[in-house]
This record gives C-alpha cells, sequence and structure tokens, in this order.
C-alpha cells in the first residue's frame, strides 16, 4: 500500500501520512553514519603513490617522493637546529649547500643558470606588540634562471630550516626544506620550459620570529624582484598541506592553484579563521606580504599538531604520504606561477580577494568575491522563491479563504524552527560554558570521539525533538499531513540559512559560501520535487531529499573533521586565557545547523520519534559525565602531553638609587593551556600561593619575569613560581650605561652595551610624565602610541661582541632622579649541560603525560 506524500497536493480531502515503523530509524542513523566513515575519511587521508628513485625513468619532470624522504633523514640526523647554534649556522647550511651542489651538477647547465647565495642579515621591525630587531642571522638562496633571461620577474619559494627548542624540525618544516631541493632538482634538469626565474630561500630564522625572512625581502639584493611567493611551514606533522592564506587581493594565484595542484586543500574558511588571530601560529608569509606587498600562497601542514614544537617532531613521526603530496602540488605550482604571465606586472592583476575551497580533496572550486556575491544572493533568492511556490501548492486548492490557515501555519513553523534552531545553539554553547566551569575542560583533547556526544548530540536532539513536538502539540489542529510539516520544516530552516548567507554577503564575509552550499542543493531538491510532482504520481520526495543532500552532508562533515583535526591539538598550546570550549562547540554548531537541519526533522517520520529522538539527549549527559571521569583526562604519554614551559630563572631588582632589593631564584613555570593546576598537587605542590604573582605583577614590569614572546604577556597571571637554588648562567648579564648625553634640558639620550644571553628580552618603561621619544629599536611601537611598558626582543647569533642600543627619553621639567625602567630577560635555549642537578630532578618529576620545554634564564633590571 503507497503512503500518502503530497507536498503539492491537488485532490480534495486531506490525508495523514502514515509513520514508519521504529526500527528502521537506526538503519536511516547508520546510513548517514556509514557515508561519513566510507567516504569522508579516506578521502581525507588518501595520499598519492610515492614515486621510488629506482623508477625515476618512468617519472620523468615529476617529484621523486624517495628522495625526498632521505634528504629529510640527513637533515633531521642534524637534530635540533635552534638560530644561532652551530648545528643551525654551519651544519644545516652546510648540510644544504651539499645537496644544492648535488642538484647543481646534474642541472641542464645549457639550459639553467644557478647562483647560490649565503645571506647574513641584521635588522629590526615590529611584531606582535614587540620592538623586534636580530643579528646576523643566516638565509640560503638559490636563483635558478633561464639561460640569458632579462626578465626581472622572480617567483619566491620560502621555507626554514631552523627548529625551536628540543625538536629536530622534522614536519617544522624539515619536510618543506626537502620539497624544495627536489622541486629544484626536478626543475633544473628538465626540459620544459622555464619563462622566469625562481628564488629558493631557505630561512634559517623562522622560530625566532620571521627574522631571516624580514632579512631576506628588506636587504638581499634579489629581493625587490621577487613578485610572488609560494611559502611552505608547518603545524604539525605532514599530511596535506593546506592552502590557508592567499593574495591578498590576488584572485590570478587561486586560478593557477586550481588549475596546476594535483591534489587541492583548501578553503577560505581557514584563511578567515586565520586572519582573525583563531590559530596561535604565524608564518613568514606575513613578512614578504607587509615589507615588500609580495603576494602569495600561504601553505602549511597540520596534522597530528599534538608533536609540534616538541622532541617528537622526528623523522618517524611524519605522515609517510606527505613527501609526495606535497611535492607534487609544490612542483606544479612552481612551474604554472613562474611561467605565468601575471608574473611580470602583478599589480595590474589585484582584483580583490577570492572565494575557494576544496570537495573531500577531490575538485576545487574558486571565483571572485564579486562573483561569490553575486551567487550567494542568486541562489538565496531562488531559494526564498521556490519555497515559497512549494508551499503555496501544498494545501488542497479549496479557494483563497481556504488555503490562509495553511500560509499561517507554515509562518508559524517558521517561528518554531527559528527557536529550534537558537535552542540548539544556546543548549549546545551552555554545555561548553558548563564544561569550563566544572574544570572539565579540553576532555576531548586525546579522546576526540567525546565530541560527539558533547557538542553534536545536543545538536541532533533540538533539531530533531523541536519539529517533533510541534507535530505532538497541534496533531488535533494541523491542515498539513505529517510529511508536509516535516518538509515545512526543512522549508523554514533553509529560509533561515538564505537570510544567514545574504547577511554574510552583505557582511563582506568571504566564508559566507558555507551557508550558500547548504541552501543551493536544498533549493535543488525543492525544484526536482515539484518538477516529479507533475510527471508521476509515486511518493519519492523524501528520496530525492536525502539524495541530494549526500554532497552537502559530505562537505560538511569533511570541514568538521578538518576542522576538529586540525583545531583540537592546537587547544594544548593556546594559552590558559583560551576558551576552547566554546571555540569547538560553536564550529560544531556551525556544521551541524547546515546538515542536521535537512536531516534531523525526517526522525519525526518514523513512529516513537521523540523517543528515537532523546537517544541523543542521553548521550550528551553520557558524554558529559565521561568528561568528567578518568576517561575524560585529556593527556597521555607521548602522544597527546601536557605542555608547560619551565625556566630555571635568577631574578635581580634594584631600586632607584641602585641597591639590590629582591633577588631571588626558582623555577618559573608557565602553563600552556587551560588546565594550569594539573599539577599542584604534585610537582607543583611547593609553588608560591598564586597572590605572589599578582603582587609581583602589580609592582614590576610585566611580573619581574623573563617573559619569552608578547603571547606571554597574557599568560603571565598563570604563571607559578617555585623557590629553588641558583641557575648556572651560561653569561651573567653585564649591562653597562656607556654615556648619558644632554641633548635638550630635557631630552637625555643613554647608551648602553649590554653582554647576556644571544635571545634577550628588554622591558622599557619611562617614570610618571616622562616618554620615549626615541630609541634605536624599530620605531612603530612610538609612533602608534602602543602601552607602556614597552617589550623588545632581540636575536644576536653567532656574535661574541656586545650588542649595543640606545635610548632617548623626554623627562617633565620639574622631575629629578632617575628617568626610567630598564629590564633585562636572557634566554639560554640550549644550555642543558649547564643544568643543575636540583633542575634536572624537578624536570624528572613532571609526570609522563607532560612534556616541559625548559631552558636557563636571568631578569634583572635597574632605574636610570
Amino acid at each position: 500500500m503507497k503512503e500518502s506524500f503530497d507536498v503539492n497536493l491537488d485532490t480534495k480531502g486531506f490525508v495523514q501520512s502514515k509513520k514508519i515503523n521504529w526500527y528502521w530509524a537506526p538503519l536511516f542513523c547508520v546510513f548517514w553514519f556509514v557515508l561519513f566513515y566510507v567516504v569522508v575519511i579516506p578521502s581525507f587521508f588518501s595520499y598519492p603513490e610515492t614515486n621510488l628513485i629506482r623508477d625515476e625513468r618512468h617519472h620523468p619532470n615529476e617529484f621523486i617522493g624517495e628522495r625526498a624522504q632521505i634528504q629529510l633523514l640527513g637533515l633531521s640526523s642534524i637534530g635540533v637546529k635552534l638560530t644561532g647554534t652551530v648545528e643551525n649556522e654551519v651544519y644545516a647550511i652546510q648540510f644544504l649547500l651539499e645537496e644544492i651542489e648535488k642538484i647543481a651538477s646534474a642541472s641542464r647547465k645549457e639550459l639553467y643558470d644557478m647562483e647560490v647565495d649565503v645571506q647574513y642579515s641584521s635588522g629590526d621591525f615590529e611584531l606582535w606588540e614587540m620592538a623586534t630587531s636580530y643579528h646576523n642571522v643566516s638565509n640560503v638562496i638559490v636563483k635558478l634562471s633561464p639561460k640569458n633571461t632579462t626578465s626581472e620577474s622572480y617567483l619566491l619559494i620560502n621555507s626554514h630550516f631552523d627548529s625551536e627548542v628540543a625538536s629536530p624540525a622534522a614536519a617544522d618544516a624539515g619536510v618543506m626544506i626537502v620539497v624544495m631541493l627536489e622541486v629544484l632538482r626536478v626543475i633544473s634538469s628538465s626540459e620544459k620550459e622555464l619563462k622566469n626565474p625562481i628564488v629558493f630561500l631557505f630561512n634559517g630564522a623562522e622560530e625566532s620570529n620571521l627574522l631571516a625572512a624580514h632579512g631576506f625581502i628588506t636587504e638581499h639584493k634579489w629581493a625587490p624582484y621577487c613578485k610572488a611567493l609560494i611559502n611552505l611551514d608547518s603545524t604539525g606533522s605532514g599530511g596535506k598541506e593546506v592552502l590557508f592564506q592567499t593574495g591578498p587581493n590576488h584572485p590570478w594565484l587561486i586560478k593557477y592553484y586550481k588549475k596546476s595542484a594535483r591534489h587541492p586543500f583548501a578553503t577560505t574558511l581557514a584563511e578567515e579563521l586565520f586572519q582573525n588571530n583563531f590559530v596561535p601560529s604565524d608564518t613568514d608569509f606575513r613578512i614578504f606580504r607587509d615589507h615588500r606587498g609580495v603576494p602569495g600562497l600561504d601553505m602549511a601542514h597540520a596534522l597530528n599538531g599534538y608533536i609540534y614544537h616538541t622532541k617528537y617532531d622526528n623523522f618517524h613521526n611524519l605522515e609517510r604520504g606527505t613527501y609526495q603530496t606535497t611535492g607534487d602540488n609544490v612542483l606544479a605550482l612552481a612551474w604554472a606561477l613562474a611561467n605565468a604571465e601575471e608574473l611580470t606586472n602583478p599589480e595590474e592583476h589585484a582584483e580583490g580577494h577570492v572565494v575557494f575551497y576544496d570537495f573531500l580533496g577531490w575538485f576545487m572550486v574558486a571565483y571572485t568575491k564579486t562573483t561569490g556575491t553575486i551567487i550567494n544572493v542568486i541562489t538565496s533568492c531562488c531559494a526564498i522563491i521556490f519555497i515559497f511556490l512549494s508551499v503555496f501548492q501544498m494545501p488542497q486548492r479549496r479557494g483563497k479563504e481556504e488555503t490562509k490557515p495553511f500560509y499561517m501555519q507554515f509562518f508559524v513553523i517558521i517561528i518554531c524552527q527559528l527557536g529550534t534552531v537558537l535552542v540548539a545553539a544556546g543548549l549546545t554553547i551552555l554545555i561548553a560554558v558548563i564544561v569550563d566551569a566544572l574544570s572539565i575542560t579540553q576532555s576531548w583533547y586525546s579522546e576526540t570521539w567525546l565530541i560527539f556526544g558533547l557538542y553534536f548530540c545536543p545538536m541532533f536532539f533540538i533539531l530533531a525533538i523541536g519539529p517533533g513536538l510541534y507535530i505532538h502539540w497541534t496533531k488535533n489542529k494541523n491542515l498539513l499531513n505529517l510529511d508536509n510539516i516535516i518538509v515545512s520544516f526543512m522549508h523554514a530552516h533553509c529560509l533561515i540559512l538564505a537570510v544567514v548567507c545574504i547577511v554574510m554577503t552583505g557582511l563582506d564575509i568571504r566564508s559566507s559560501f558555507f551557508a550558500m552550499i547548504a541552501v543551493f542543493f536544498y533549493t535543488i531538491s525543492v525544484i526536482l520535487n515539484m518538477v516529479l510532482s507533475k510527471v508521476t504520481t509515486k511518493d519519492y520526495y523524501f528520496v530525492v531529499h536525502c539524495a541530494c543532500q549526500i554532497m552537502p552532508f559530505w562537505f560538511y562533515t569533511y570541514m568538521a573533521f578538518l576542522f576538529l583535526t586540525f583545531f583540537i591539538p592546537m587547544q594544548g598550546r593556546d594559552g590558559p586565557t583560551s576558551k576552547p570550549e566554546l571555540l569547538l562547540s560553536a564550529f560544531c554548531v556551525l556544521c551541524t545547523l547546515h546538515f542536521g537541519g535537512f536531516i534531523m526533522p525526517i526522525l519525526n517520520k518514523f513512529k516513537k520519534s521523540k523517543t528515537i529522538s532523546s537517544v541523543f539527549a542521553a548521550l550528551c549527559v553520557l558524554f558529559v559525565v565521561l568528561a568528567a571521569t578518568p576517561a575524560g583526562f585529556p593527556y597521555t604519554k607521548d602522544v597527546h602531553p601536557q605542555r608547560f614551559y619551565v625556566l630555571h630563572t635568577e631574578r635581580i631588582i634594584h631600586d632607584n638609587t641602585g641597591v639590590v632589593v629582591k633577588n631571588d631564584t626558582g623555577f618559573y613555570v608557565q602553563p600552556v593551556d587551560t588546565r594550569p593546576g594539573s599539577l599542584d598537587d604534585t610537582t607543583l605542590k611547593n609553588a608560591l600561593p598564586q597572590f605572589w604573582i599578582k603582587e609581583e605583577c602589580a609592582t614590576e614590569m610585566f611580573c619581574g619575569l623573563p617573559l619569552y614572546s608578547s603571547r606571554w604577556m597574557s599568560w603571565k597571571n598563570s604563571s607559578k613560581w617555585v623557590p629553588a637554588k641558583p641557575p648556572n648562567l651560561v653569561i651573567p648579564t653585564e649591562l653597562k650605561l656607556l654615556s648619558k648625553v644632554y641633548q635638550e634640558p630635557t631630552k637625555i639620550r643613554y647608551e648602553f652595551s649590554l653582554k647576556a644571553a644571544d635571545r634577550v628580552v628588554i622591558y622599557i618603561d619611562p617614570h610618571a610624565g616622562n616618554t620615549i621619544s626615541n630609541w634605536s629599536f624599530n620605531r612603530v611601537l612610538l609612533d602608534e602610541d602602543y602601552d607602556t611598558p614597552y617589550f623588545a626582543y632581540h636575536v644576536h647569533s653567532m656574535a661574541e661582541a656586545p650588542f649595543e642600543f640606545w635610548i632617548e627619553v623626554e623627562r617633565v621639567a620639574v622631575q629629578t632622579g632617575p628617568s626610567f625602567r630598564l629590564g633585562i630577560g636572557a634566554h639560554f635555549l640550549y644550555h642543558s649541560h649547564t643544568y643543575t642537578e636540583e633542575f634536572n630532578g624537578f624536570l624528572a618529576s613532571f609526570p609522563d603525560w607532560v612534556y616541559p620545554t625548559h631552558w636557563v634564564a636571568s631578569y634583572e633590571s635597574w632605574h636610570f
């Protein structure tokens, strides 16, 4: 017997739709889970077969992944390569020069010229509210040019070979270095046309605040001719490299990416998240963009971010499919961009931002923001028109007076669905707030499956139960049959998303494409069903609808999986002041609304629908309970560790008469995630009470602590101090006042000489009424009226001579005594051989699920 379902009913009389037996509902849910696990997961982790050296003759002009893998083994075996160490400045550079020499000897010298330069640069700039300066940082640079070329338009390809503290840096970014080497080899030995030169920049100081990139782009002889950029970096351990920044305002770059990239992996959503500081990292792309205006593509690996900047970032932990995937893409892009006509004068092609995204890595979609605006508006308007046409055909044709109640009921359903969406989103965010308030945050950090129950299930529950309650409460008053009511809720949901899409488009948010996709596919299903209703009397509505939902379901679950895979590990280093529960719950809301609102209402087609829907609520409660049990403990040994910075520190504070008023030593411990108290009863049980840090922050510049970067400024209130014996300082801080010159009655210039660690932070705080009128650091902090104390950062690489700087103070006329306070924080990042027995014992007391990044530091302050 055929069930009645007639959204375009054209007969007299109201026919009640039959419900489906309840035991089919689990199969309906399983169907969607199977679609996810069979298609989305394999697509995310699919990699091309690695080309082997022995098969090289069968792959002419192709990237050989095995060669890059062998090179990475050699590079990562050097070990930790901090800027300023012999490993970075001698051994790594020697490795690169030897590999480049091998490539040059095998190159087509009749077709190409290859020039190699090792650059050592010094300079200054403003970065992250710090006056950043550097001395003697290194770059290895190769220019590959077509023979006898006169082109002055170069493509720049950049990555870095230096590493973070204690990290071999196989992924960040050793793998990108060897990819560049292999790309250089393939192009230099190929007969394929190369119209413009390519500059390969192997930079040696990215982890030290993007220094070497600044040195190249502001000082090197080839820098003015670099017209486009491919920037390669990492925030994880391989996988597919995601394109997360483009341009800006150069859509031709995406055109070539779309055309050339063999394994596309890109989304505008990632770009807007990154540019709005949701990602706790930065890349050299910023330097090339801000200091030379070079447009480009910014790509990075982000898989398995748990090992980022740790000792586990080694050759063996790198995803093996990385080499060929990234190599194929970078090689194709290098050829495409170097041969692009737009490279001659990119500014002529600066036509605005681009909307771009890939679909499961299968293909790439890209268009200009203007085109995106047109697509969004047309799609949303078509959705509104066809939905109302469908609603218009729902009631029986009983005359105008008889159809009005039907339309009123649809209007009520729109209000109910809007309420359902708001309650679903509100409940999910509320659960995040409760989890945060209960201090059980990040339970999903190692057990990512907990995300499903915590933040997806409440969305599923409300999106299903909302229409179900409406059906139950109005079952004796409905003018529409069950199927039409379910369809009306889905119509209402599409109308909501269409309005959201239009509003986001009006607000100039390129990620509005996210809503457009859901609206587009739902509109297609509405149109198809309207057509089918005219050509057949059989009931195919839900079949057509579900078929049209498969593509958007894949897309949104793919985006959710991508986001969670990348962002969950990042929350372990986003600082104790971050709100990871709110961030992840908000994204779960965002993704679920775009597919759940078109799938969950269908559960009301089954018998016992409210009971079925309530299963999701029960799962949510269960998962909240699990999050509060040991099952929800976030950290595991080696794989998902909790991060701390641990600095064995000496502090010396002078008063305004030069007398030492404070001299203490201890372990300065800086938590890096939202569970800063996890060790309070064990390793940190001897830490001073937390009011100690509040008192220090009230009286000393930046709490009198040797903060290592500006990000630590917002973390300082969660710092711990464990009293200990003095550290063994490699070089005691020696600050000399070389001169004090009155340039005017109220203007004094102080010149200093500093001998300390090769990395120092400098705090400068003028006394009340005084101002810093000039200094030898970058002037941005002064010109843009940054708050005091000022924060300066300096790297003095491979240099024995003292660091000299000067400060000019404008005093108030009646002031006597010192003019300003000066603090020096010295950081000895790679001197573990100087650790005291006590410090080694303290580090050993950390549980095996903690990863402490450690070094020795000192802080001393004076009044001048």
